[in-house]
């Protein structure tokens, strides 16, 4: 019997351990070198299968209209995909979203959003599409999906797009959102941002962690000097953040975040963090949690 519902999916949030800017293509998309790391700290989201073909998105997300919306332009990509496999359009979907993540924050939240509704679209209508399928498939709507449906920790090159699992430190990290939505357009487009930092190899990274429990000393955000003259709040808990450790801005921003070794360490800073701020603790993941989702549900071994 097909199943007609996943509730309580997991989006997490992600990190980047850093991000560097290697250079220009000719089509203006930046060219990347980052660590992607996967943190135990999201959204949900609810999924219920229609009588009809329309994709419905049920919870209100403030500056986000619902045909705009990743996962529900995600979903109609994976029914034309799955009309051109099996020569009939799947049902419909109604999606509902425990949003955590804020918008315009670095930490991924739209795109693992996407992401686990592909994921769980996959596994309700009985598309067939292989990781890789999906991968390409939410390639066009954003590079940071694939990361997602990747799964697990990964070395990203290209424009994001190209991944590698690659394995990160155990530990926790603190996160402080100063409060700003960074638009990713205005850093990028930067005539202060420098895009000639010079290229890393995996092996690289993997050689400076394994002498230390943490990522701590190795690249930087080439995005976060921008940020942080666009947006003093930015700058301002980085500053704060760094009498503690190796702090760091995560993707275009605005969160920024430092590694620490246990969980007690971790809340023992956020207690300490300025109540202008918000801030949470969250463990490091290995892989993707929607997978042990789909386990317990006993559709996927």
């Amino acid at each position: 019997m097909a199943l007609t519902s996943l509730h309580g999916c997991p989006a997490p949030a992600k990190l980047n351990l850093f991000l560097h800017v290697t250079g220009r293509r000719a089509d203006g998309y930046h060219l990347l070198q980052t660590v992607f790391q996967l943190l135990d700290h999201g959204d949900l989201l609810d999924f219920d299968v229609r009588s009809d073909d329309a994709i419905r998105r049920t919870t209100e997300v403030p500056g986000v209209p619902e045909a705009q919306d990743l996962i529900v332009r995600a979903l109609r990509l994976l029914q034309q995909a799955h009309l051109a496999r099996h020569g009939r359009l799947p049902p419909g979907l109604d999606v509902a979203i425990r949003k955590v993540l804020p918008m315009g924050g670095g930490l991924g939240g739209g795109s693992s959003d996407a992401a686990t509704a592909l994921m769980a679209a996959n596994v309700l209508w009985q598309s067939g599409l292989t990781r890789d399928e999906l991968m390409a498939l939410a390639l066009p709507l954003g590079a940071d999906i694939p990361f997602f449906i990747f799964g697990e920790n990964a070395f990203a090159e290209g424009v994001g797009e190209a991944l590698q699992p690659v394995a990160t430190p155990d530990c926790w990290y603190v996160v402080i959102e100063p409060g700003v939505a960074v638009p990713t357009a205005a850093i990028f487009s930067s005539g202060h941002l420098t895009r000639n930092t010079k290229p890393v190899r995996i092996a690289d990274f993997s050689r400076h962690l394994s002498s230390r429990t943490d990522m701590s000393g190795f690249g930087q955000n080439d995005l976060q000097a921008v940020a942080s003259n666009l947006f003093v709040p930015v700058s301002e808990a980085i500053n704060w953040l760094a009498q503690f450790g190796d702090a760091r801005m995560t993707g275009s921003g605005a969160c920024v975040f430092c590694a620490f070794s246990s969980e007690r360490e971790a809340e023992a800073v956020v207690q300490q963090v300025p109540p202008v701020w918000r801030a949470w603790q969250a463990r490091a993941l290995a892989s993707h949690p929607l997978k042990a989702v789909l386990q317990e549900a006993g559709v996927i071994e």
